[in-house]
């Protein structure tokens, strides 16, 4: 379903920067050759990351990496107006304005020194949006070659179902994992297979490794006998039961650890069984299905 020739798995660079390992310019040129040397080809942004730097210190390791344009693919988010030093806002609160979108889309290529951003993503829904100024922002970068695509993050299908009576989605980056089952149940991804809407999700190893409680163990327990059984990293069997949905799901995984980063595309190569999807399944839930 995916327009774009995406990565399977996708760098999420929101860790890279101030809000997380806050790499040096040599060590995110690392990160990105060693994303690119593993398969990894698509790295995720987001505008206010790092309170609005890290896209600028991604793009000058980029242009100091000597990494061909077109061997890689960078999606930016635009919309949430944070409190900070970079913006004169006295409260947290969404934007979605024709100007402000395009505005937020020229300001990410200047920081990334890019020409165009493979996909544009709306970062979270405003009760204020009006779809007919985001679908004249979205045509108007769409035409001037500022972006190839149009997506939206954390939309439900109502809201996406909005959007699309004035202009098209392709993508929408939700929050999906073993510990967060809601987007199976509450009819998003069925939404997006019927709509021809590739699923993106963000924190796609949920919990597991965060919490420790009776879910996680259980979790941890079945994924360690499946990591065996493939002769993988447990959480590499986490990555490979969501990229068995048919929705075709794209995960962002936000790792700044180099070691991490090589092994996630072990993922892609898995042949996960029937049995196995459903023991993962029933090791979130604590039960067997009706």
């Amino acid at each position: 379903m995916s327009k774009i020739p995406f990565s399977k798995i996708i760098a999420g660079t929101m860790t890279w920067g101030i809000w997380g390992r806050n790499c040096s310019t040599e060590q995110m040129i690392g990160l990105m050759n060693s994303c690119l040397e593993n398969g990894i080809s698509t790295f995720d942004h987001a505008d206010i990351y790092g309170g609005y730097t890290t896209e600028k210190d991604f793009g000058k390791a980029f242009s100091e990496s000597r990494i061909n344009r077109k061997d890689i693919q960078l999606i930016s988010k635009c919309g949430i107006q944070m409190i900070s030093e970079n913006r004169n806002n006295t409260i947290k609160h969404y934007s979605y304005s024709k100007d402000y979108i395009i505005a937020s889309a020229e300001q990410s290529l200047k920081n990334l020194q890019t020409d165009y951003l493979d996909l544009l993503l709306l970062h979270r829904p405003s009760p204020l949006m009006q779809a007919d100024e985001i679908a004249e922002a979205v045509e108007k970068l769409k035409t001037t070659g500022k972006i190839l695509d149009f997506g939206v993050s954390n939309f439900t299908p109502s809201q996406c179902n909005l959007i699309e009576t004035k202009t098209k989605i392709n993508y929408n980056q939700i929050e999906f994992s073993i510990t967060n089952l809601e987007p199976m149940l509450d009819g998003s991804l069925d939404h997006m297979q019927t709509n021809r809407i590739t699923p993106m999700c963000w924190s796609p190893l949920g919990t597991v490794f965060r919490k420790d409680d009776e879910q996680s163990q259980r979790i941890q327990k079945t994924a360690d006998e499946l990591a065996s059984k493939f002769e993988v990293a447990n959480d590499i069997i986490l990555l490979s039961w969501i990229l068995k949905h048919p929705a075709g799901i794209l995960p962002v995984c936000g790792t700044s650890d180099k070691n991490r980063l090589t092994n996630l595309m072990q993922a892609a190569s898995i042949e996960m069984e029937l049995e196995d999807w459903f023991s993962l399944w029933k090791a979130s839930t604590g039960k067997d299905v009706n």
